[in-house]
């Protein structure tokens, strides 16, 4: 049994973080911190161009066929960046409603143009602070015009339509094209701890709606998406991780005191050791939930809440371990630990909080008979 990714998705890897590297360096994100633009146009542009935005969708329809394992290395090499761009929203979940919910008119019309980048997308599920349930979507829509607000919303600022949940006359659920540039479509910008992934309220006034070809998908699809996404977003999160671990690392060897590195303090190696093993736990987790996803394996919902909870404690352990370890150094303006902890922080309440997936994935293992301890 083959544990590892294939070598086209390792070349793959390599020609992602080649480009990355040059053309997404920290100075990127601190220029959206600074300025502050909701993302950076000119590497979405390149991004798209690099066919990343297609990774998943068939070439029918403009996309490359890379699979979600290609998908899974150029989200890692994104979180190794923390790229400012709406890939998460308008990919992971935006992208896959469309392909798993959307009729063949509507892929014809949007998928192309998710692929080019002309059009960014968003997915509007929260309506306020909490984790995702059923009873908190109030929004709906009737004779195809939806009502409603919808916050926070990642990258609802710059995204050019949003896939909405919303019920129907008949309270249920199901998901809505809605286009945002109307004018019955009112946009607030939200302050966040990280404004290089941003945030906004959305109010709907009778926007014009019109239902994915699922129909009545219900709550399950909803669930399903956000399944889906979490082991997508979860490889950003192991990408973080393993960029703070280096960033600490590196430091530890170069930062000297009473006449020797840091690191080779007691202390200081137990850190980066307990980051290490967090951040491989959360990978073996991460592989299992790309393999699920690969396959349309029953135990996707499983493997993905546990990729989500592991990579959820590696990349906030990584994230502080990084100040830490810079020490005085590491709290200021100036280092890029910041950038890392305010993505770490930001990542952990998307799809829902990490408390939300731990019940998740200890229901899961209840349904599949595994035993739980407590």
């Amino acid at each position: 049994m083959n544990f590892d990714f294939s070598d086209e998705v390792k070349l793959l890897r390599g020609q992602a973080r080649r480009f990355l590297s040059k053309q997404a360096p920290p100075a990127v994100a601190r220029r959206v911190l600074e300025e502050p633009a909701h993302f950076d146009l000119p590497l979405w542009q390149q991004i798209a161009a690099m066919g990343w935005l297609g990774a998943t969708v068939p070439e029918a329809y403009g996309g490359y066929g890379l699979g979600y394992e290609g998908l899974c290395v150029l989200a890692e090499e994104l979180g190794r960046v923390v790229a400012p761009v709406p890939f998460a929203s308008s990919v992971y979940l935006v992208t896959e409603a469309i392909l798993r919910h959307g009729s063949d008119g509507q892929k014809a019309v949007w998928l192309p143009r998710l692929v080019s980048g002309e059009a960014i997308g968003t997915f509007a599920l929260a309506e306020g602070i909490g984790n995702p349930r059923l009873t908190a979507v109030r929004a709906h829509v009737k004779d195809g015009r939806l009502r409603g607000t919808k916050w926070p919303v990642a990258g609802g600022n710059v995204a050019d339509f949003a896939v909405v949940v919303a019920r129907d006359a008949d309270g249920i659920p199901g998901l809505y094209l809605v286009d945002l540039t109307g004018s019955e479509v009112q946009r607030t910008a939200l302050e966040t701890i990280d404004p290089t992934r941003g945030h906004s309220r959305v109010e709907f006034a009778d926007a014009p709606a019109e239902r994915l070809a699922a129909g009545r998908a219900g709550w399950s699809a909803v669930e399903q998406l956000l399944e889906r996404a979490a082991a997508l977003l979860a490889f950003e999160q192991i990408g973080g991780a393993t960029a703070c671990l280096e960033m600490a690392t590196a430091y530890a060897k170069e930062r000297y005191a009473f006449g020797r590195p840091i690191g080779s303090f007691q202390a200081i190696k137990h850190k980066l050791a307990d980051v290490y093993i967090a951040t491989e736990l959360a990978r073996s987790n991460c592989y299992f939930g790309v393999w699920a996803l690969s396959s349309e394996a029953p135990e996707l919902p499983l493997a993905a809440a546990a990729a989500r909870v592991s990579s959820i404690d590696a990349y906030h352990l990584a994230a502080k371990e990084n100040i830490q370890v810079h020490g005085g150094m590491g709290f200021t303006w100036e280092l890029d630990c910041h950038l890392y902890y305010r993505r770490a922080k930001s990542l952990a309440l998307e799809l829902g909080s990490a408390a939300y997936w731990k019940d998740r994935l200890v229901t899961h293992l209840a349904n599949a008979g595994a035993p739980v301890s407590h």
